[in-house]
């Protein structure tokens, strides 16, 4: 803390990029994430044939959804974390897309449960180095009052890929399900759920050197010792800086933690929760699902950061936390009722709200985080928020809808009430914790403006 002390405030944030080039960026950005994403959801349509022809449980795929990428964030995403904060955030994108496309690739290739939860591991490398840097990025192009609209965009790409996934996915699926085994040219007769990791996952190559095509901006909010900045953080000083301010990071992880475990609970087992419940094709569990996730899911994440932006114009501070609990106080009721409605037209009425108030939090998390960390903490503190998204979020969300299904109904038909409890519980407690969070946001703001003031 002594050390931390001595550093004497935060740089002027003068002099911002044009807002074409920001938007620029930030589009770009977008499209990557799109196809972080595609390469990611892809798996969930393709439960029924992995299981059928790797012979896993309902809780293995889960595991194959989720915690292959917790794991890999348990390893690695405080290492990509500092790189982040070190080192050229575009080359450090560049590089990750061409990991995860590859691997995503590779996943066709599994002849087991064990090489398929490694190949997934290595896809997970999309996450961890792709939106530490992103956020940083794109919180050095914009000024704050404009930073929630510009990192709900960027986030807004989670939501296109997985209705990418879901709307194109779904027909490749239903067309390659059109033959047990498809001859590919040099590799031979494979299945059609290989094909499609194949499909999805080798254009990633084609964005890893158009990504230079966004340039590197100058790092804003950094640090500084004296006259000098200071180019790195000692990781003891960003864990006192951490505790410092341990209210609002626990309110903030542990808040939107958990709504990462609504999002992921849902989104991996909808669609089979349509076909094995209400007796759709897999083509069509994919488009409709895809569009509403894309709509409704899409619209709710770019409203969150418009509405946030309004709020903070007009003088709310703390207007992320206070957007975010709003949007997820109004998701509980349609996220407990929709899969437990008999009737597929009330499943799709209640879906609409439950993805739009589920999705408004998510671009205000990330914006939350940049507007009370230092530039030189940036990527190593969202490589924490997404580590924590992936344990309770992607790492649990799916696991433990599988496990009531297989362990306490011990009825894979109850799939719908296993998301009903998962989601709505996580739902509640997290927009219980992120009220709570407010007034130690609050203070965090109010702390970082004086170190603003004591660097200009």
């Amino acid at each position: 803390m002594a050390e931390l002390a001595r550093l004497s405030g935060l740089t002027p944030d003068a002099g911002y990029p044009t807002a074409l080039r920001g938007w620029f960026a930030v589009a770009m950005l977008t499209v990557v994430y799109v196809f972080s994403y595609v390469d990611r959801t892809i798996l969930t349509l393709l439960v029924g044939p992995i299981r059928a022809d790797l012979q896993i449980s309902d809780t293995q795929v889960s595991l194959l959804h989720g915690f292959a990428f917790a794991i890999f964030y348990t390893l690695l995403g405080l290492p990509f974390g500092r790189l982040v904060d070190r080192r050229h955030r575009i080359g450090i994108i560049s590089i990750a897309i061409a990991v995860w496309s590859v691997m995503t690739a590779l996943c066709g290739f599994a002849k087991s449960f064990f090489q398929l939860f490694m190949a997934r591991i290595g896809v997970g490398v999309g996450e961890a180095a792709l939106s530490p840097a992103a956020y940083s990025i794109i919180t050095d192009y914009f000024p704050p009052e404009k930073r929630s609209r510009a990192l709900s965009t960027y986030v807004l790409g989670s939501y296109l890929g997985m209705a990418m996934a879901y709307i194109i996915g779904g027909g490749l699926v239903a067309m390659l399900a059109a033959a047990p085994l498809w001859d590919v040219p040099v590799v031979g007769p494979m299945e059609g759920w290989r094909i499609a990791f194949m499909v999805v996952g080798l254009p990633g190559l084609l964005l890893a050197p158009l990504i230079w095509a966004v340039r590197e901006p100058k790092r804003r909010g950094t640090l500084r010792k004296g006259d000098e900045t200071v180019r790195s953080v000692p990781l003891r000083e960003l864990g006192a800086y951490l505790v410092s301010h341990w209210k609002t990071y626990s309110a903030h992880f542990l808040g939107f933690g958990l709504l990462c475990l609504l999002i992921n609970g849902m989104a991996l087992w909808t669609p089979t929760f349509l076909i094995r419940i209400h007796g759709w094709s897999v083509g069509e569990a994919g488009a409709v699902y895809g569009l509403m996730i894309g709509v409704f899911g899409g619209s709710g994440v770019v409203a969150g950061g418009w509405l946030s932006d309004y709020l903070q114009k007009r003088g709310q501070r703390s207007a992320c936390f206070i957007t975010a609990a709003m949007g997820s106080g109004l998701a509980i009721i349609p996220t407990v009722l929709m899969p437990i409605v008999p009737d597929i037209r009330a499943v799709l009425f209640l879906m609409a709200p439950a993805l739009f108030f589920g999705a408004v939090p998510f671009g205000l998390a990330v914006s939350a985080l940049q507007q009370i960390t230092p530039n030189q903490m940036r990527g190593q503190v969202s490589a924490m928020y997404q580590f924590f998204n992936n344990m309770l979020g992607i790492g649990c969300g799916p696991l433990m809808v599988a496990l009531l299904t297989d362990y306490a109904f011990r009825d894979e038909l109850a799939l719908g009430y296993s998301m009903s409890i998962v989601g709505g519980v996580s739902a509640l407690v997290a927009t219980l914790i992120l009220v709570i969070g407010i007034r130690p946001y609050l203070s965090s703001l109010e702390r970082a403006d004086a170190w603003k003031q004591a660097g200009d």
